[in-house]
């Protein structure tokens, strides 16, 4: 199951709550303040794998996001 980060329009707190992926836009309220004022956020993640560093940015550090034959980033 998903695990969803989602921001409180009314307090300001982002928290996160495993749920199915049907339910994902789902009315969900607020962790803190009980709020139905919510959206789901975007989440950041990284990543690493044999060395090289994989973000959710879509770039690297060595090609600043245009094509890299150093890390196969197109």
């Amino acid at each position: 199951m998903p695990l969803y980060e989602y921001v409180c329009q009314d307090c300001g707190v982002r928290f996160e709550v495993l749920r199915p992926m049907r339910d994902a836009d789902a009315d969900i309220p607020c962790k803190n303040c009980l709020g139905k004022n919510t959206k789901r956020a975007l989440s950041v993640f990284y990543a690493s794998s044999d060395g090289r560093s994989v973000t959710s940015s879509g770039s690297c550090d060595s090609c600043s996001g245009g094509s890299c034959s150093s890390c196969g980033h197109h």
